[in-house]
């Protein structure tokens, strides 16, 4: 088994069998076809279900490894100067639920999401059931006169989310879709109530740190205060170097700190 593998708990064939017959009882089937996504996921097993459902099996050591995660993250939020707003599961159901949750509240402002199916309890572990999205391609994937010219939709939903007092807690190009020309917004994870207002500059700092490698620190500043005011850019400043420091960013921090300060002057 490779590291990945004993770090992020193995899902058996007879468990996926297993599973899949509770799919296709819950959908009144005599069976479904399930693909397993080539997907580098350390918090669950992902799999799509007769290409019309996303499903994520998670599993007791998922949880394990999302509360050293969130450890990590809030040690790393404190070193910018704010106390952590990470939140942790109590196990796997409760990621699965908590995402469904957020699937939920990111539609019903208006924002687009997958669909929420529903979550249920299989043995030890947590199954998530989202709409599958086909033919979709990450931010991340996008040429960069693309970027360019989403760079304003972005931060316009980011804002969005943002004045309903939701934060997104993750946000890098794999978790923004774009499918039948629409963005989407997946995979938002567990922000604390009482670090709201950290987290969404925290939302902000990562949009610009998504941009800057391909638009420019310029224009991506520029994009985002067409939604944000300076003194909210200015407050996402205090965390690019720990968002510089995730392995799922890379961006010149310095460059963009210094373009934040000609639009704070």
């Amino acid at each position: 088994m490779d590291l990945r593998g004993i770090v992020r708990g193995t899902v058996g064939w007879p468990q996926l069998e297993a599973i899949g017959a509770e799919l296709a009882r819950r959908a009144d089937r005599e069976q479904v076809r399930i693909t397993f996504l080539d997907a580098d996921n350390w918090l669950s097993t992902p799999l799509v279900v007769d290409e019309r459902w996303f499903v994520k099996v998670i599993t007791p050591q998922n949880a394990l490894v999302h509360a050293v995660l969130t450890g990590a993250r809030n040690a790393g939020v404190f070193s910018s100067g704010t106390e952590g707003f990470f939140g942790r599961f109590d196990g796997p159901v409760e990621m699965a639920r908590h995402e469904l949750e957020a699937t939920r509240e990111m539609r019903r402002i208006g924002l687009n999401a997958p669909a929420p199916v529903g979550v249920f309890e299989f043995d030890e572990f947590g199954v998530l059931v989202l709409e599958y999205l086909k033919d979709f391609r990450t931010f991340e994937d996008l040429s960069t006169a693309e970027k360019r010219r989403r760079a304003d939709e972005l931060f316009g939903a980011l804002r969005r989310m943002h004045d309903d007092e939701l934060a997104h807690g993750d946000l890098r190009g794999e978790n923004v879709l774009i499918a039948d020309d629409e963005l989407y917004f997946i995979d938002a994870t567990y922000v604390r109530e009482e670090g709201l207002a950290s987290a969404r500059s925290y939302d902000l700092a990562c949009a610009l740190a998504v941009l800057a490698p391909t638009i420019g620190a310029r224009d991506a500043i520029e994009a985002a205060t067409t939604h944000y005011s300076p003194k909210e850019v200015l407050a996402a400043r205090e965390f690019l170097d720990f968002v510089k420091m995730r392995p799922d960013h890379d961006f010149d921090a310095a460059l963009v700190k210094g373009e934040i300060e000609k639009v704070a002057d």
